[in-house]
């Protein structure tokens, strides 16, 4: 379990419950609290320094958001995600990322493409010293100017509705990509796109980005399924 856990912010002006929710609710999109790892009422309130009452409140707030599931006599475990959510949020995200490519194409300042250039190199950075937590963080910030740029709020509004899900797919799917050199081509060929000015270019690479996902995750559920197989 993550060590930020243990840096509850109790000078937040929030009540108490809120705050352990929250610091839980981060634990699990980010990737810090696993699918299918146990979560232990005593246990997080000892590390988090409550009492169990605030714990056992957020616990169920997590359950009723889907984040946590509960075992009948065995207690509360973190949700998985299932291959077909990963496809769903996958297949959503697609279509989303390359209409904000578009947009973005005709419509970022000339400062967002410069913010949006130095944000790769940022990526890049993190790549090469394989700070792996600093290029999810950077790979967030690349597509959020993307978004920005489209000055579209009704686009960016759908896309924080889905950000949790797709968080929750970009911290495994970085986490476990075995060529993530790849990520760094295809984000300095949307950058190209977008910088030309080029609508149709920039939507095609920045759906080809997240589709390159997509086949990666289908050939890893296959390896899986075939070595299953081969072993019954």
């Amino acid at each position: 379990m993550d060590s930020d856990l243990n840096n509850l912010n109790l000078h937040d002006y929030k009540p108490l419950r809120e705050i352990v929710f929250e610091s839980l609710r981060q634990a699990i999109i980010e990737g810090d609290l696993r699918p299918g790892e146990r979560v232990m009422e005593v246990q997080l309130a000892e590390k988090l320094g409550v009492s169990r009452t605030p714990v056992r409140e957020a616990i169920r707030k997590l359950e009723l958001e889907g984040l946590l599931v509960m075992v009948p006599r065995k207690g509360a475990y973190v949700a998985d995600v299932s291959f077909k959510d990963v496809l769903n949020v996958i297949e959503v995200r697609a279509s989303l990322e390359g209409l904000a490519a578009s947009l973005s194409a005709e419509r970022m300042t000339e400062e967002e493409i410069e913010k949006l250039k130095e944000k790769g190199k940022e990526f890049n950075k993190c790549l090469k010293e394989n700070d792996t937590d600093g290029m999810i963080q950077k790979d967030v910030e690349f597509h959020d100017i993307i978004f920005q740029g489209t000055r579209n709020d009704r686009l960016v509004s759908i896309v924080e509705s889905l950000r949790d899900q797709i968080h929750r797919f970009r911290v495994a799917y970085i986490r476990e990509y075995e060529q993530s050199h790849n990520l760094e081509t295809e984000h300095e060929k949307i950058i190209e796109a977008i910088c030309k000015r080029d609508t149709k270019k920039a939507r095609e690479h920045a759906q080809y980005h997240i589709e390159n996902a997509e086949n990666y995750i289908v050939a890893k559920a296959e390896a899986k399924l075939n070595k299953g197989k081969n072993k019954g």
